[in-house]
């Protein structure tokens, strides 16, 4: 199930979906930053308290787990944490993904490297985000995250 309902941001998702892991990791977090502020997560208790607990089992691995734990979810991979991800509500995993970024921002987990530069061919898709309201950011967001999580 995925969120996204104009084309704009369908398009956003599937270009996103055709990066590497590191890229979409590196592209969440910058999208995180750009909409921060604006952010006011109001989810059910039910999906906080279920996003929270996978993200304290992120939270407590060595900063290299918390890194191919985020790896694993991005890529579908089959692994504990990806399976547990899958099987969050859409909310929950937003929220995951939202807990992870203000984990990095306290330095709790693992952060983007400061020398990290996106890819090259991430430009245009960072020029079509960029065109977006912030409705349709978080909208883009939530379907990318929908996407993610082990493929079984």
């Amino acid at each position: 199930m995925t969120f996204t309902t104009e084309d704009k941001t369908r398009k956003a998702v599937e270009q996103f979906l055709g990066f590497d892991a590191d890229t979409q990791l590196a592209l969440l977090w910058y999208g995180y930053l750009d909409i921060k502020d604006n952010l006011n997560p109001v989810n059910q208790d039910s999906a906080q308290q279920t996003a929270k607990a996978l993200f304290d089992q992120i939270q407590a691995m060595p900063k290299e787990e918390q890194l191919q734990a985020q790896r694993d979810i991005v890529s579908g991979a089959s692994s504990d944490i990806s399976s547990s991800y899958t099987s969050l509500s859409s909310s929950a995993k937003l929220d995951v993904w939202l807990r992870l970024a203000q984990g990095m921002e306290d330095g709790s987990v693992i952060q983007v490297p400061d020398d990290y530069e996106l890819p090259s061919n991430t430009n245009d898709f960072v020029s079509s985000i960029k065109e977006l309201d912030f409705e349709q950011r978080v909208n883009f967001m939530r379907s990318a995250v929908m996407e993610m999580g082990a493929k079984s």
